[in-house]
């Protein structure tokens, strides 16, 4: 009997052995190299080497031979840290940062979430305006926006005189919270974009069905839009987080219109002032335990966000 050509094809195709992925060609791997490269070098000259000399110069300490004899460097092993975890007055600052924190944060990430959620409404009018209006802020330096909010909040400088003289912000009472609203004014914006682009994802049957089930635009939004974005706002309050710690141009720049702001009003100030000194190896233990505290909370805040989220 005669086998056809048409027969002979199935029966070597299943005798045959599977296919095998081409392998990446060395081109291809210089490609890859010749792209990630790039951000691979910024990354080893901007954040890994500065970590690993932080830490470095962390374990190190100075002495003198002799009264008059010239500075050393030598190792000190954990001299630097129990420095640290004595100073009160870094304590009292990552203290102070916290408590901001606490208020700060979720005022900014609320008014952040409105904001996006108004432009996402198709309720609002001039969305282009509005969407400009609420990032502008943002596109401000801080120490701008510091020195601006400074001279509104200033008695004798201020343009609402009336108000200032009635109620001094820059007082060691109320200077916290005035850092607060300049922190707010400028980075409620940034918030709200993150959120914004996470609503503009979500796809449009979803409300059609939303809206054909009678719900309204308030029932929307809250039964939603807000759950669908709520890892746009973990996101945000990692970032959030991080910047609080690191909070440094607003209250330097303060200091100017301001007594009630010391030298250690923020952690970040209190490197800043350490190193001006200049004593590097404090301030690169201070920066060090800083950079950790700043992770655990991070990550503690992620996990606890995310647990609530699958829960």
């Amino acid at each position: 009997m005669k086998v056809t050509r048409h027969q002979t094809a199935p029966a070597m195709a299943a005798g045959a052995p599977p296919a095998r992925k081409p392998r990446t060609s060395a081109a291809q791997r210089r490609a890859v190299l010749l792209f990630v490269a790039p951000f691979g070098l910024l990354f080893l000259a901007f954040y890994a080497v500065p970590i690993v000399f932080a830490v470095v110069q962390s374990l190190l300490t100075v002495e003198r031979k002799g009264t008059f004899g010239p500075p050393q460097q030598v190792f000190g092993g954990l001299v630097q840290y129990q420095q640290v975890f004595q100073n009160t007055e870094f304590w009292e600052s990552v203290g102070r940062v916290l408590l901001f924190g606490v208020v700060q944060v979720p005022i900014m990430l609320g008014l952040a979430l409105l904001f996006a959620l108004l432009l996402d409404s198709p309720l609002l009018k001039g969305k282009k305006f509005f969407r400009l209006a609420f990032f502008a802020p943002y596109a401000v330096p801080g120490v701008i926006a510091a020195i601006m909010w400074g001279f509104l909040y200033s008695p004798s400088l201020s343009p609402f005189g009336a108000v200032t003289s009635q109620v001094n912000f820059l007082s060691a009472d109320l200077v916290l919270w005035a850092i607060a609203n300049i922190v707010t004014w400028v980075y409620v914006g940034y918030n709200m974009l993150i959120i914004y682009s996470s609503l503009l994802a979500i796809p449009t049957e979803i409300y059609e069905a939303a809206k054909l089930d009678g719900a309204s635009n308030l029932q929307i939004a809250w039964w939603i839009k807000i759950p669908l974005v709520v890892p746009a706002i973990i996101l945000t309050g990692v970032f959030s987080i991080i910047g609080t710690l690191q909070l440094l141009a607003e209250p330097q720049t303060l200091r100017s219109f301001s007594s009630a702001i010391s030298s250690t009003f923020t952690p970040n100030l209190a490197v800043y002032t350490t190193a001006s000194v200049p004593n590097y190896s404090l301030a690169a233990a201070f920066s060090v335990v800083l950079a950790l505290a700043t992770f655990v909370l991070s990550f503690v805040f992620l996990k606890a966000t995310q647990r609530k989220v699958s829960q």
